[in-house]
């Protein structure tokens, strides 16, 4: 008698190769391109690697455009601190759902406008409902709701957020453990 099919051990999953793991791979590849550009390597080698490098760092970069077109210049906007809530607002607008890293850097920003933290609330990247659960800006409807999902527990940082009403926020904190 046969014993158990291994090859579903060796199946190949399918990745989620989301917008930070295609940045992160980029700025990874910058770093080495620096690296390579400043090593004392025959000229031919350096210029066989240099070209290498920065055909690899095209290549992530068009992922990232095919993710959302005109991504750096988004995350550039997502970032800076002047930009304007209207401006972030515009962004979340067109934001496609598996751009997770800027779903995150528009909740991180301290201008996000209570529309697209209501917006975010409920978008599949945690990290994202994590910084709209612990953002100033976030409507009371919103961490109300985040308060009372089951499904996780964001209730902690609901409970933390200086926005939380108090009624809220003393129910909430009922739930925590004292240290003993």
């Amino acid at each position: 008698m046969p014993g158990p099919d291994t090859r579903k051990k060796f199946a190949v999953r399918k990745v989620h190769r989301g917008t930070q793991a295609i940045f992160g791979e980029r700025q990874h590849l910058q770093e080495v391109l620096r690296s390579v550009e400043r090593a004392g390597l025959p000229r031919a080698r350096k210029q066989s690697e240099v070209r290498q490098l920065k055909a690899l760092i095209r290549a992530r970069t068009g992922e990232l455009n095919r993710i959302n077109p005109a991504w750096d210049r988004k995350y550039r906007k997502a970032q800076d601190p002047a930009t304007s809530s209207e401006e972030l607002l515009r962004l979340a607008l067109s934001l496609p759902q598996d751009d997770y890293l800027l779903a995150r850097a528009l909740t991180e920003h301290a201008q996000a406008p209570p529309e697209l933290l209501d917006r975010l609330a409920s978008h599949p990247y945690a990290a994202a409902r994590e910084n709209v659960a612990r953002h100033p800006h976030t409507p009371v409807a919103v961490l109300h709701r985040m308060a009372d999902d089951s499904s996780e527990p964001l209730w902690f940082l609901v409970a933390c957020n200086p926005s939380t009403p108090a009624h809220l926020r003393e129910r909430l904190r009922a739930r925590m453990k004292p240290i003993p």
